[in-house]
């Protein structure tokens, strides 16, 4: 059986590469409620007194994002739109007089900031008086749905979060129609007919090896099992890695600041999501203000500055290197200190590298030695190891299926300032 290909627009999703999550809705004005935990919120505490969505959008441009998730709906059932279908929603606020619409102003903002937008929606709604009846949900999450895809423009993704859902039976087929019929390019995250699955863990860690052709994927946080995908055989299904920028909370809180992780920690993150060939998606959850926290803003800028300082400056690249049968060669004439190679595939045709090595030939005098060792490349491999200094600088492929054809090639120092 041939291997699965990727589409072009998963791919074009694969390029992105780095999202930003953004939990706002009725829960970020009632400070400790929880997720199912029944407690009433009223609409008319939805008041945001600064939203201002063209920051968030200049904001996350800044740190390096390509693409933004809002949730437009949430597990309590609170809509960031005017539904017709819910008095649980924005309708019910006397924010702007009544009139406003938190999914207009996101998708204005991001079409026009050229950011690539996605909503969240959740399929479990604690709110619904007709989610216990599947067919009658199906209904109302369908008129909901086509709310959100046919009023604000182009949408990228649809973002379904499959936390409560375990055991609700959703007429998936029905659904997925609906929405390719409305917004034909749009990309599917986890549940229906998915473009791209989640990893598994609210952490931001892909594991290794972290290929993207699988045959069944995780559905929620609550759910131990990997769901079957639909049809037979393996799928060209890439990973995201979601997280929160604080340790808890997913929605804003006043009690937790001091949780904002350390440039470190993010950096570490950076490595062992986009640099295991995954998507990663932090969030951060607006304030009351209707704005990203200052402290959530600031370290996240500070990420988008550390990324470009390590990796904009490389040694060498692929159009530097000799390559030798399944070995490519960086050899720059002098001798130079490294601690990462990047590398990526030409996924075009499919994914060929299932397993390599990074070799240094090392200075002054010696033969060449592994410091590095990993199995898949995809979509982006960072191989980080001590600071040494070489020769010459080797990318490997020892195991292969199919012919190896690579994208980039980057050799760093990156503790230089």
């Amino acid at each position: 059986m041939n291997a699965p290909l990727p589409t072009a627009r998963r791919l074009e999703y694969q390029d992105w590469e780095f999202g930003i999550f953004l939990h706002f809705g009725i829960r970020t004005f009632y400070e400790g409620h929880r997720d199912w935990d029944g407690k009433p919120m009223s609409p008319t505490q939805f008041l945001p007194s600064e939203l201002d969505c063209d920051r968030w959008v200049a904001v996350a441009k800044e740190a390096g994002a390509r693409y933004m998730v809002l949730t437009a709906k949430h597990h309590d059932g609170f809509a960031n739109w005017p539904s017709a279908y819910t008095d649980f929603s924005v309708a019910g606020s006397s924010w702007e007089d009544g009139k406003g619409d938190v999914v207009r102003q996101f998708t204005d903002a991001c079409h026009q900031g050229d950011m690539k937008v996605g909503l969240y929606y959740s399929p479990a709604d604690a709110n619904a008086p007709t989610y216990s009846d599947p067919r009658a949900y199906d209904d109302y999450f369908i008129s909901q749905i086509s709310e959100i895809l046919t009023g604000y423009g182009d949408i990228d993704i649809l973002w379904f979060d499959g936390c409560g859902s375990e055991g609700h039976e959703y007429d998936w087929p029905r659904i997925v129609a609906e929405i390719r019929r409305m917004q034909p390019n749009v990309l599917i995250f986890s549940m229906g007919d998915p473009d791209f699955r989640w990893v598994g863990n609210e952490s931001g860690i892909a594991p290794a090896p972290c290929f993207n052709t699988v045959d069944a994927a995780p559905l929620s946080i609550d759910a131990d099992e990997e769901r079957k995908l639909a049809g037979a055989g393996q799928r060209w299904l890439p990973a995201e890695c979601d997280c929160r920028m604080r340790e808890v909370n997913w929605f804003y809180s006043d009690q937790d600041e001091h949780t904002v992780k350390s440039l470190e920690e993010l950096m570490g993150l950076w490595t062992l999501s986009v640099g295991r060939g995954a998507n990663l998606l932090i969030n951060i959850g607006p304030d009351r203000r209707g704005l990203l926290p200052d402290a959530d803003a600031n370290r996240l800028l500070e990420l988008g500055a550390e990324v470009r300082r390590r990796f904009s400056r490389p040694l060498g690249t692929l159009g530097d290197c000799r390559r030798e049968k399944n070995t490519w060669v960086l050899a720059p004439g002098a001798p130079v200190t490294v601690d990462h190679v990047v590398v990526q595939e030409a996924l075009e045709h499919g994914e060929h590298v299932h397993r390599f090595a990074i070799d240094v030939v090392p200075f002054p005098h010696g033969k060449p030695i592994a410091v590095y060792e990993g199995h898949s490349v995809g979509h982006r491999a960072i191989c980080r190891f001590p600071l040494v200094r070489a020769r010459e600088v080797h990318f490997r492929v020892t195991e292969a299926q199919g012919e190896v054809t690579l994208r980039s090639l980057e050799v760093f120092d990156t503790t230089r300032g």
